[in-house]
């Protein structure tokens, strides 16, 4: 039987991930997932792909989500109240038009100046009424696309095996649940619907992977041509793309544990 190995959310899009042995899973993912972007002067949000320093900020949301917490390496830690009734502003999601509620001049700063580049934060509003995309759509916050990513630990394991290079852990992928117990590599791929505790997710594509694998999350350092090197030779999609774990979307919200047992009530093919 399978099981929850790690939870983890990413409170600011393309920052540091905070892992946890309970969390509570919402229709738009783990609480407080991606719940906050960085935009750039013109609302685009920054990412990994070009700012890899995000890796190093190391983000924390109060229990009652009333404040956030951004830290990193050599800078000051700064603490704010999170506004969700401020004016909105445009922002951009891989030219996808949304809004965004501005954080304020603090926290654009203290960003600024740990990225060396102008960046401001913004929350998603509570209006905030995104559909993604998929076999079975649903609905995240700033997450590039649908509310849950899931890998196994049989992936990961197979993955490493296969290069030769010192292991990587999950997190390098980024995933909000890792599951372990399955015999066989990617059968995340196959799980059509499963459950987990009382919450029921559906699968809604694979994982596409890009340069932000690249990025060493503990150092924000590029860290070779791995893992893309390696997936590219056994893990292409039709498309042509690399991919690595499955995307869901939440049919029924509930709490997550770690060790939770995670049972699949629906099988299907491959996409690949």
């Amino acid at each position: 039987m399978a099981a929850v190995a790690e939870l983890r959310y990413y409170p600011i899009k393309g920052c540091a991930g905070i892992a946890v042995e309970q969390a509570e899973l919402t229709t738009a993912g783990l609480t407080h997932d991606r719940a906050f972007m960085v935009v750039d002067e013109d609302g685009v949000f920054r990412s990994q792909r070009r700012d890899r320093a995000l890796a190093t900020v190391r983000p924390s949301v109060s229990a009652d989500g009333g404040r956030l917490t951004l830290e990193a390496p050599g800078v000051e830690a700064l603490t704010v109240p999170v506004d969700t009734e401020g004016p909105r502003r445009p922002v951009e999601l891989f030219g996808a038009p949304f809004r965004g509620i501005d954080q304020g001049d603090a926290p654009a700063a203290w960003l600024s100046d740990v990225l060396g580049a102008h960046g401001r934060l913004v929350r998603v509003p509570p209006e905030h009424d995104r559909v993604t995309d998929g076999l079975v759509p649903g609905t995240s916050g700033y997450a590039d696309s649908c509310a849950v990513h899931l890998l196994s630990r049989e992936s990961l394991d197979d993955y490493n095996a296969r290069t030769g290079e010192p292991p990587l852990a999950a997190d390098r992928f980024r995933p909000n649940i890792v599951v372990t117990g399955w015999t066989e590599p990617h059968t995340e791929d196959l799980a059509r619907r499963l459950t987990i505790g009382g919450a029921e997710l559906a699968y809604a594509k694979l994982a596409v992977r890009c340069a932000v694998t690249l990025v060493d999350q503990s150092t924000g350092a590029k860290a070779g041509p791995e893992p893309l090197r390696t997936l590219a030779r056994y893990r292409r999609a039709a498309d042509g793309g690399v991919v690595f774990g499955a995307k869901f979307a939440v049919l029924r919200p509930g709490t997550l544990r770690v060790g939770d047992e995670l049972a699949v009530a629906d099988w299907g093919p491959s996409e690949r």
